[in-house]
């Protein structure tokens, strides 16, 4: 497996490569892997010759410091991790200073109104933060397929609005959601969860599934009240919001349209820990 940790080393190993006609698969993600990234990484493997995965800190995406400072980090067992998968994966592990240079800062992008949605009302500049680190990301190893979990399906809307807007000649596809036997998303942030609130999670995908059997009979009102109900009467888990959005436009619904697809959203506080997750309603 080969690791490079500047962009210099990874566009020599990937100029190799693209010399042997060989197709490259990426996966980019923030490290503390687990199973949800490695079902993307899979995924990469059968599709390509080769693949590229990224472990980076972006802090740019991050609004609450607090947040980024306890961001789990462990480059090692990454490494390790990724080693026992695959010999044909090479990893991109670089410092801000190789992706940013000396201003660690954040482009502005227009997502044609995708980034005002859900976590763009809640974390201030998170998706402009995100567009930068995949634009240059993108631009560092030039894949010809990037693959992203669809937990995080705000941003994977965000970045097919990023390659198409900025003409990028990548691919993106979203790969269904990994969750746990107990239903809960994975997440590297799940690491962080005391006992308690480890047991109390799956109240989050218990609630998305729920949401989307009223769905067929119910009002988006009347489901967006009960889902809120539920919340105010748990102990251990705090709403912050629940939605049901159009899959393209990612606006709130008020009516539901036979001939559109609809999704619902949810972000959650477990102490100071912030879960998200979605579910398909038809």
């Amino acid at each position: 497996m080969i690791i490079c940790h500047k962009k210099e080393d990874l566009r020599r190993a990937i100029d190799g490569l693209r010399r042997e006609n060989q197709t490259l698969g990426f996966v980019p993600t923030m490290g503390a892997l687990h199973d949800g990234h490695l079902s993307l990484i899979r995924k990469g493997l059968e599709e390509n010759s080769r693949m590229v995965v990224s472990i980076f800190v972006n802090p740019t995406q991050f609004d609450n410091t607090l947040d980024l400072e306890k961001y789990p980090r462990s480059l090692e067992k990454d490494l390790e991790l990724l080693q026992s998968l695959s010999k044909d994966i090479i990893v991109y592990a670089p410092v801000a200073d190789d992706i940013y240079g000396n201003a660690v800062v954040s482009e502005h992008f227009d997502f044609s109104g995708l980034e005002n949605q859900m976590e763009g009302r809640f974390r201030k500049g998170h998706f402009d933060g995100v567009g930068t680190v995949v634009k240059r990301l993108f631009e560092i190893v030039q894949p010809d397929i990037a693959y992203f979990g669809k937990k995080d399906f705000q941003q994977f809307r965000i970045i097919q609005e990023l390659i198409k807007k900025h003409q990028i000649p990548v691919q993106v596809k979203g790969v269904e959601i990994f969750r746990d036997k107990d239903g809960l998303a994975l997440s590297s942030r799940n690491e962080r969860l005391s006992k308690a609130q480890r047991e109390a999670a799956p109240f989050i995908y218990k609630t998305l599934k729920a949401a989307k059997k009223r769905f067929g009979t119910e009002s988006v009102n009347k489901i967006t009240e009960w889902v809120e109900k539920q919340f105010a009467q748990h102990d251990l888990l705090t709403l912050e919001y629940f939605t049901i959005a159009d899959e393209v436009s990612l606006k709130t619904v008020r009516r539901k349209t036979k001939t559109k697809s609809y999704r619902a959203f949810i972000a959650v506080f477990a102490g100071d820990i912030r879960l998200i997750d979605n579910i398909a309603l038809n």
